[in-house]
């Protein structure tokens, strides 16, 4: 992975908890100090949880897992749905829709009738349909899409999830946890980070910070999916063929 510098973390705003006084208690190990009245974070550990969660990702593409990104904040949403999308990974950032795990079998029944529709509607299944009956189809497309799309392919538990803001998700995190279901995220020093796998202690208020996070870790389920090397794993094949070389050279010279 392109490591992240503690530099482009502090330019980013991650650095930056909440109110001293609004803090959790269990978010102490990743706080460095406090600065009027506000919580800074410890970036080094930061980065290395990044680092982290890269390696997860880039685990889960690699074993053809799904990753399902939860992130409903107004300010993030958008840009996080872009990324999920551009590295390949499943995204709810409309509303967490209660029972999405504890209860798939109605949920997975919305998203089965979501893909229907959307087929019919593209083709030629309700051709026969008077132009309201279409519309009110329609509209029912709209409203599930707005829930389901990105997750349209999911078949059934998730595989993993990354989450922007536990404490904004905590349904979804209370669900998530629920079923055993590995998290990474995105948490802030008034959130509880003890139901979290790879906790990355950082700013999830400001977009910056989120982009920069999420797209870092997003990139590794990529990199995992498309089968690329990560960069530890490509110096180690480097220094194998090195020392292949060198023992071919060795029996040259005692031919000789």
């Amino acid at each position: 992975m392109k490591k992240i510098s503690l530099e482009e973390l502090f330019e980013a705003g991650s650095h930056l908890g909440h109110s001293a006084k609004k803090w959790h208690p269990k978010m102490a190990p990743w706080i460095y100090t406090e600065q009027a009245g506000v919580h800074i974070f410890d970036l080094e550990k930061t980065a290395a949880q990044i680092e982290k969660a890269y390696e997860m990702a880039f685990e889960l593409g690699k074993n053809k897992k799904n990753l399902v990104v939860v992130c409903t904040k107004k300010q993030s949403a958008d840009r996080v749905e872009e990324l999920a999308k551009e590295n390949g990974a499943m995204f709810i950032t409309h509303r967490w829709m209660g029972g999405l795990v504890t209860n798939w079998e109605q949920v997975g029944k919305s998203v089965k009738r979501m893909n229907e529709l959307k087929t019919g509607l593209e083709g030629e299944r309700y051709t026969e349909l008077t132009k309201y009956e279409r519309t009110v189809l329609a509209k029912e497309l709209d409203r599930l899409e707005r829930f389901f799309i990105g997750i349209k392919d999911l078949k059934g538990t998730p595989d993993a999830a990354f989450i922007v803001d536990v404490k904004h998700e905590k349904n979804a995190v209370k669900e998530l946890s629920g079923e055993k279901v590995p998290m990474m995220a995105i948490v802030d020093s008034n959130s509880d980070p003890t139901p979290i796998e790879v906790v990355m202690a950082a700013n999830d208020d400001a977009l910056s910070s989120v982009e920069l996070i999420a797209g870092a870790v997003l990139a590794g389920y990529k990199a995992g999916k498309e089968g690329k090397v990560v960069k530890e794993e490509a110096k180690k094949e480097e220094v194998k063929k090195e020392e292949a070389k060198k023992e071919e050279i060795k029996k040259e010279k005692k031919k000789d």
